[in-house]
This record gives C-alpha cells, sequence and structure tokens, in this order.
C-alpha cells in the first residue's frame, strides 16, 4: 500500500481511541473527568503534535525529485544551446548567400555600364558589412590580406571581387557550426580588401 502523508495521524487517532476506550473499561472512579480530559490531552502532546510536525515526506523522495528537476533543468539548457547555435550557423549561411548575390549584381553592372554609380556603391557597403559578419561568425578580425590576391586595374578587381564572394559562400556552407575556419577567415579578408579597392577605384574613376 503506497505511503499516504495521513497515515501517521490516521494511526494516533485510532492509538487514542483504544486508550480511552481502555480507561474507561477500568472503571476508575477516582478520576474525575477534568482529570480525563487532562490525560487525553497530554497524549496528544505527546502523539499528535509531533507527528504533524515532522515532515510528511520522506527524504528519498525530496532527494529524487530534485535530482529529476536538476537533470531536466539540464537538458533543456542543452537543448537550447543547439538550437541557438543551429539559428546562428543558419544565419551565416543566408549571409552568404545574399554576399554572393550582390557580388554577382554589382559585376553584372559593371559589365554592363562600365562604371559603379551611387546604389552600386552602396550595394558595395552593404557587401562590406557582410563579409565582416562572416570573417567573425568564423572567429577572425584582421584585416590584414594578400597584396598579390588585388589587382590596380577596376574591372579586373570588379571581376575578382565577384569571384571571391561566391568562393567565401561555398567556404561557408562547407564549414561546420562553431569551426574557426582559416579558409574561411582568409577569403573573407581578400573579398574586403577587394572591396576597399573597387570603392577606391571607381572614386578616382
Amino acid at each position: 500500500m503506497p505511503w499516504q502523508p495521513e497515515m501517521p495521524i490516521a494511526c494516533t487517532a485510532v492509538t487514542m481511541s483504544r486508550f480511552a476506550l481502555g480507561v474507561m473499561r477500568l472503571n476508575l472512579h477516582s478520576l474525575s473527568r477534568l482529570r480525563y480530559a487532562f490525560a487525553l490531552g497530554a497524549i496528544f502532546l505527546a502523539f499528535v503534535a509531533p507527528t504533524i510536525a515532522q515532515n510528511p515526506f520522506p527524504s528519498g523522495e525530496d532527494k529524487s525529485e530534485n535530482g529529476q528537476s536538476e537533470s531536466l533543468a539540464e537538458e533543456m539548457r542543452i537543448k537550447r544551446s543547439i538550437k541557438l547555435a543551429q539559428k546562428e550557423y543558419q544565419e551565416n549561411v543566408n549571409r552568404a548567400h545574399l554576399l554572393s548575390c550582390l557580388g554577382a549584381e554589382i559585376g553584372d553592372a559593371f559589365k554592363q555600364k562600365r562604371h559603379l554609380d551611387r546604389e552600386d556603391l552602396k550595394k558595395l557597403d552593404k557587401l562590406e558589412k557582410l563579409a565582416k559578419s562572416i570573417r567573425s561568425a568564423a572567429g577572425g578580425s584582421d584585416d590584414s590580406s594578400d597584396p598579390e590576391k588585388t589587382s590596380p586595374d577596376l574591372p579586373e578587381a570588379v571581376s575578382k571581387m565577384a569571384e571571391v564572394a561566391e568562393a567565401l559562400k561555398e567556404k561557408v556552407e562547407k564549414t561546420p557550426r562553431r569551426v574557426i575556419s582559416t579558409a574561411v577567415i582568409d577569403q573573407a579578408n581578400v573579398l574586403l580588401e577587394l572591396i576597399r579597392l573597387v570603392r577606391g577605384l571607381s572614386t578616382r574613376a
């Protein structure tokens, strides 16, 4: 039979009833009603009051419930952490796709007009912000790049910029989440250098 919090009190009440019946059967005429009442009160204080003051739940049950609560809290924390990491990774992949699209749009616009207008330069600014965000997510913060990979010629620089943007997107897609990728960082740095070069050449053109 499962333990119930009311069982100690119920058992004490039964004991008191039996004791009272026993006193009555003794036919102790020397005890007055008042003394009999005091006797029952003493029994109540001796048995019932300590039982009520005790914790009705066994300590083993408390420990079990605390352990289950801690385990559940830890499991929820791990799930939230995994969900957040997946969300951040997907956001970075989305940045890479947008970066690739912007690079291609700027390259196509330059081929048609042979120059970059105000809207193209705004896209260039957006391209730069995306490249920095991707680099930061990959664990990098260095702006340095290999000067041999850049070109002083504007048409070639624009074309190269679009190619590097596409290559960077592919590297981001292939890089597992929560991994510091030197390849992504290096590619982002090259792209940022090309963006600055294209902006400078466009201003002088």
